[in-house]
């Protein structure tokens, strides 16, 4: 088991990386995309992070693991960073996740049911018969 050891910024996009467990690539995404402001540099333009900026990738990291959108995550990164927020703006955003979620989590089963069935009638044999590509043909 590795521990993980905490250092102190500024860091590097390694280590922020290694920090946030954002890759570089991303964390040059995110920055891309404004969600995170732009970070001081070195006289050889080499990114440095600091304690704030490793929060900020960890938090867009823990919204993207719940599948919230960049639009969602750019969103709801102005309220946390807001402590004059309402709550109920930042609850509207995850109701309406989860009612997304819910709703694809629906189509996916309807997917399922309905593939299951066309396995279920194909006899997987020799035979040219298939009752899967039938069904996708329509």
């Amino acid at each position: 088991m590795t521990a993980c050891i905490a250092i102190s910024g500024p860091f590097n996009i390694g280590q922020a990386a290694a920090q946030s467990g954002v890759s570089a690539k991303m964390i040059r995404h995110y920055e891309s995309l404004d969600l995170l402001p732009p970070v001081h540099r070195t006289d050889a333009g080499y990114r440095q992070y600091g304690e704030k900026e490793v929060h900020t990738l960890r938090f867009i990291r823990r919204a993207r693991d719940l599948g919230f959108s960049m639009a969602e995550i750019a969103e709801l990164l102005k309220l946390w960073q807001n402590k004059r927020r309402a709550s109920a703006d930042v609850k509207r955003i995850a109701q309406a996740h989860v009612a997304d979620l819910e709703r694809r989590i629906a189509e996916m089963e309807a997917m399922r049911q309905t593939l299951a069935q066309l396995a279920d009638g194909c006899q997987g044999n020799h035979r040219p018969d298939c009752p899967i590509l039938s069904g996708l043909a329509g």
